[in-house]
C-alpha cells in the first residue's frame, strides 16, 4: 500500500546562511513518498546561488522570484503545483527533524477524517544554533509540563498564540477549502489558524521534531515596531473571526485577543486597526448578549 504524498514547501527570502540546511531536513526524512518545493521570493543576498548549489544532489522543483511577492503569494504558488495529501509550510530557515513527517503522517492517518492539521514542539535555537529552549515549557528531565490544547481549539487560538507554525503538518484539504492563504494579508498563520480550526480539529504530539531559528529580523521579531505593516492584518482576521464565532466563550476568547492587539496597534500607531478593534468590540458587547454559553 502507497504511502500518502507529503509536500514540503520551503519558502526563502534572504535566508542563504540557512537554506541548504532546511531543504538537506526535508530529504532526510525517514519517509520516501515526499515532493519538495522551493520559493525563492527575490532574495537579495545569496540565497539564490545556496539554492542553485543543492540541485546536482536533491530534486526538488524550484521557483524563483524577480519581485518578491510576500509569504501568501509565494505559499500559494507553490500550493497549486502541489499534489501532496499533506502539507508542510517549511521557513528556510527553520529545519525538520528526523522522523517528523513519518509520525505526523502515521498519526494522522489514524484519526477521524475531521482533524486537519498535526502539530509539535520545537527547539528554538538562535542564528548561531545556540539552544534558546523549547516552544513549550518542559522541567530539567525534557518532560512537558504546560497544557498544550488540542482538538476543538478555535478559541483558544482566538485568544492567544501557542502554535510554532513551522511545526505544522497540514491535509491539503484543509488549505484546499480556505484557497490557500490570504494574499490580501501580510503574514499567514494567525488567519490560517482561525479559518481552519473552526472546521478542523488538531492534533498535538509531545515530542520536538522541528528546528525553530530565532533571528532578528525575522517577521515575527519585527510586527511590534512602529509602523509595522503587519498590525493591520491582524486587524482584519479579528474581523473575520467575529464572522465565525458562534458560542460566548468564543467571542470573550476573541475580546481578549483583541485587548491584547490594541496595545500594540496603539504603540504602533496604526489608527486604521484600532478603529477595527473599537467597532468589533461594540458588536461583541451585543453579540454576548444574545448567545448562549
Amino acid at each position: 500500500m502507497s504511502k500518502p504524498l507529503v509536500s514540503i514547501i520551503v519558502l526563502c527570502y534572504n535566508h542563504a546562511a540557512f537554506v541548504q540546511e532546511a531543504i538537506r531536513s526535508a530529504f532526510e526524512q525517514d519517509y520516501e513518498s515526499i515532493e519538495v518545493f522551493v520559493v525563492d521570493d527575490a532574495s537579495t543576498d545569496e540565497s539564490v546561488k545556496k539554492i542553485r548549489e543543492m540541485e546536482k544532489d536533491f530534486p526538488f522543483s524550484f521557483i524563483r522570484h524577480d519581485k518578491n511577492t510576500g509569504n501568501c503569494r509565494a505559499f500559494n504558488e507553490a500550493l497549486r503545483l502541489s499534489k501532496g495529501e499533506y502539507v508542510i509550510d517549511l521557513a528556510a530557515d527553520d529545519e525538520l527533524q528526523s522522523g517528523r513527517v513519518k509520525l505526523g503522517v502515521e498519526i494522522m492517518e489514524e484519526l477521524p477524517e475531521h482533524y486537519g492539521v498535526h502539530f509539535c514542539d520545537a527547539r528554538l535555537v538562535n542564528s548561531k544554533d545556540e539552544i534558546l529552549g523549547t516552544q513549550y515549557e518542559r522541567n530539567e528531565k525534557g518532560h512537558l509540563i504546560e497544557l498544550v490544547p488540542h482538538g476543538d481549539v478555535f478559541a483558544e487560538l482566538l485568544s492567544r498564540y501557542f502554535i510554532c507554525p513551522t511545526t505544522m503538518l497540514i491535509k491539503s484539504e484543509v488549505l484546499s477549502s480556505l484557497g490557500g492563504y490570504d494574499e490580501n494579508l501580510t503574514y499567514e498563520d494567525f488567519d490560517f489558524w482561525v479559518r481552519s480550526s473552526r472546521n478542523f480539529y488538531y492534533a498535538f504530539t509531545d515530542k520536538v521534531l522541528v528546528k525553530k531559528r530565532i533571528l532578528k529580523k525575522s517577521l515575527s521579531s519585527q510586527q511590534k515596531r512602529p509602523g509595522n505593516k503587519h498590525v493591520l492584518s491582524t486587524a482584519i482576521v479579528c474581523e473575520k473571526a467575529f464572522e465565525l464565532c458562534v458560542k460566548k466563550e468564543e467571542y470573550l476568547a476573541l475580546r481578549k485577543r483583541i485587548y491584547y492587539e490594541m496595545k500594540w496597534a496603539t504603540l504602533t500607531g496604526n489608527f486604521k486597526a484600532i478603529q477595527k478593534y473599537i467597532v468589533l468590540l461594540k458588536k461583541i458587547v451585543g453579540r454576548v448578549k444574545v448567545v448562549r454559553a
